[in-house]
């Protein structure tokens, strides 16, 4: 039975804390005449994506009156500067072009748009080496729902018990949960949140890419 690893993509395989968080402070600038928020403040909330970023940088939340103008400027400024500052996370190269060499499959579910998703993957040059990618929109739901990790296997043939998910936050090890894939792999070297890592139920915490891989060969 082939594995297939599916990656969180913000927080896990790349960086793009320094780009959404130039978004967040664009805002409040723009909107509120505020001073920017240093990074250090904003990175562990950007995998939450706009509405987390606005929730810690503004105060602002959904039901809020003011929450849509400042979700649509974030989102019309960080499209316009997605790739300034993106990288991948040290070590994450070697780990993909490890996994291509061995014909291991792998493929990207992310809450991010798929319009944000597919010109970063194209400027990393990840877009036709990925098995699939799910972005936020493309299923009904998003992660915790596994529905997007469902659609994943599906589309590449997979049972649930054959895929593993690693991520940076609680709701990739919950959706993973949900859809009984085999295996959930937490990575403390991305965004985490303000939940302990050690309480999201993750069947391993890894602290770089390169200890995947050795949990990756004792299965295959």
């Amino acid at each position: 039975m082939t594995l297939v690893l599916f990656f969180d993509l913000d927080g896990t395989l790349i960086d793009t804390a320094d780009d959404l968080a130039a978004s967040l402070n664009h805002v409040r600038q723009h909107l509120y005449g505020l001073s920017p928020l240093p990074l250090i403040q904003l990175r562990p909330y950007t995998s939450r994506g706009a509405a987390g970023l606005l929730q810690t940088g503004l105060g602002l939340a959904p039901k809020d009156d003011a929450f849509e103008e400042a979700r649509a400027l974030f989102l019309a400024h960080y499209a316009q500067h997605l790739t300034d500052d993106v990288r991948f996370f040290p070590g994450i190269e070697t780990l993909l072009n490890r996994l291509d060499e061995n014909g291991l499959p792998w493929g990207i579910i992310t809450n991010k748009y798929q319009r944000f998703t597919a010109p970063v993957l194209a400027y990393l040059g990840l877009e036709h080496r990925a098995a699939c990618v799910v972005s936020g929109d493309t299923t009904a739901h998003a992660k915790p729902h596994p529905l997007p990790l469902l659609h994943a296997a599906q589309s590449v043939g997979a049972a649930p018990q054959q895929c593993w998910f690693i991520g940076d936050d609680p709701r990739d090890i919950e959706a993973a949960r949900a859809a009984g894939f085999q295996y959930a792999v937490a990575v403390r070297w991305g965004y985490l949140g303000d939940t302990p890592i050690e309480s999201w139920g993750a069947d391993t915490i890894i602290d770089t890419p390169e200890q995947l891989w050795p949990l990756v060969a004792k299965k295959q």
